[in-house]
């Protein structure tokens, strides 16, 4: 992608889904493979708690932190693959207008995991890699408010499909 000067246009990819649904792998891993700066909401809540307690991610907190993170880098030009559980329509919202403002443009992706067998299994299984950051469990994944997409977006199913493929698949969303 080229803007009018013939220069790359940085990509904002939104990455959103159930916990334990395999968004961070595939985030994280895309990433690597485009080169992106990624930026993960639970490493920003974790560290709000850490430095200010747990009252300090009530609301929306993290998620400002991460927008404004994410415009920041979309700004210098760098791409940024923005990873959380993007549950609320207005979270959503928020994100692409991030990328639309910092002149980027956004490719929404859904990550899913249509086996409810291996979606529990990973969710009980799971080791994090954020330090004090207690996983929900899969009570709390399953009764979680997540409100239905009412927009276009790339789903990414990841049950059964290896990280590369998911990447793959989303390479080719972003080639388009």
């Amino acid at each position: 992608m080229t803007d009018r000067d013939g220069g790359p246009v940085p990509v904002l990819v939104v990455v959103g889904g159930l916990p334990a649904s395999g968004k961070t792998t595939v985030g994280r891993a895309l990433a690597a493979r485009i080169g992106a700066a990624f930026v993960r909401i639970d490493s920003i809540e974790q560290a709000m708690v850490t430095s200010l307690g747990r009252q300090a991610v009530a609301g929306p907190a993290g998620y400002v932190v991460g927008y404004a993170v994410a415009a920041d880098q979309l700004r210098l030009g760098l791409s940024v693959v923005a990873e959380s559980v993007n549950p609320l329509a207005v979270t959503r919202d928020a994100w692409l207008e991030t990328g639309r403002s910092a002149g980027a443009d956004v490719l929404e992706v859904e990550v899913v995991c249509s086996d409810p067998v291996e979606h529990r299994r990973r969710a009980e299984g799971r080791r994090l890699d954020i330090p004090g950051l207690t996983p929900p469990t899969w009570r709390e994944i399953t009764e979680r408010d997540y409100e239905p997409w009412h927009r276009d977006r790339v789903v990414v199913d990841t049950a059964g499909v290896s990280v590369e493929s998911c990447v793959r698949a989303l390479l080719d969303h972003l080639g388009r």
